[in-house]
Order: structure tokens, then sequence, then C-alpha cells
């Protein structure tokens, strides 16, 4: 049994999990970065989490944390 929270999921389906539940205002207040505050989209968001290991580890972190 894998024990990582993030087993199996991309990075696109948690992106999605998080805007479903905080939406891009509320995400972009609690990670303040430029694609989750200017004119976001899931297809932009992504493509700078790909390049940037800071930003995408945090929002691994917030996701990880979500409540249920």
């Amino acid at each position: 049994m894998n024990k990582d929270p993030l087993h199996g999921l991309s990075l696109e389906k948690i992106l999605v999990a998080l805007v479903d539940h905080y939406g891009w205002e509320e995400l972009g207040r609690r990670i303040d970065i430029k694609c989750f505050n200017i004119d976001p989209s899931i297809k932009s968001s992504l493509t700078f989490l790909r390049k940037t290991p800071w930003a995408r580890s945090k929002v691994e972190e917030l996701f990880i944390h979500m409540p249920d």
C-alpha cells in the first residue's frame, strides 16, 4: 500500500480539485503567484507549476491539507 497522498494523481487533477474547492481568488490568496491571480487558467497554471518546483510544492502541500 502506497502511503503517498499524491500517488496516482496528476498535477492537473490536484489543481482542478483545489480550484473546485477554493476558487481562483482564494487559491491566489493562499498561494500568491501570478498565474492564480492574473487571468488564471488551468493550462497557464500547469505550465508555470511544471517549471517551478517551489510553487508546485506549495500547491501539493495545500492539496494534502485540504479538508475533505
